[in-house]
């Protein structure tokens, strides 16, 4: 009869999965934000992230699923930080919300939109995707506003808010907007208190 081994501890296994899953992921959207959707393979994200492909694989069994996690898994890690940030009045909101739109995962975003307008297979998961980040980013918006919006005209003050972020995002992809962007963040915060009081 053989000798029979005590279980072993799988948590450091697990630890190491997680681990791998999040350099994946983080690769995954650097790689999107420098070389677009047609640069970024599997294979260059796991070089990356310095694994295999099989291990890449392993965790996402298909490129759209390893690219539409990562933006997702950003996404949910900038809203919660957004949340934690020691923001004081409505014009530090308005340029942290403006922030979420002119950095990676905004450029990484925006990759995976254009991919999707052209591929079937990647459309509705993506639109998907933006549907379910667009309404928390809403509603975090509303919560760091301190918006109410029973009352009329609030919902959309803030909807035109995180539109014009993204459009700010739009122009700095091409160029370095900081210093017109800082003018219009502050014309908007003076906006939206006026719009919000």
């Amino acid at each position: 009869m053989g000798v029979v081994t005590p279980p072993t501890d799988r948590t450091p296994k697990q630890d190491r999965s997680r681990a791998t899953r999040r350099r994946l992921l983080e690769a995954a959207v650097a790689c999107l934000a420098e070389h677009g959707w047609a640069g970024s393979t599997v294979s260059v994200v796991a070089e990356r992230a310095g694994v295999s492909r099989g291990a890449a694989q392993h965790h996402f069994p298909t490129r759209e699923d390893l690219f539409t996690a990562a933006v997702e898994y950003v996404a949910e890690e900038r809203s919660a930080a957004l949340l934690t940030l020691p923001v004081q009045g409505r014009t530090a909101v308005v340029a942290a919300l403006v922030d979420l739109y002119t950095g990676p995962l905004f450029r990484a975003a925006l990759q995976l939109w254009v991919a999707a307008s052209n591929e079937a297979s990647l459309h509705p998961r993506v639109s998907e995707l933006e549907a379910r980040v667009g309404r928390e980013t809403h509603r975090i918006a509303v919560e760091l506003l301190k918006a109410d919006e029973s009352r009329p005209g609030t919902r959309e003050t803030v909807q035109g808010l995180l539109d014009m972020a993204r459009g700010l995002g739009l122009a700095n992809v091409l160029t370095d907007d900081t210093a017109r962007r800082r003018r219009v963040v502050a014309q908007w915060a003076a906006l939206v208190d006026d719009a919000l009081d």
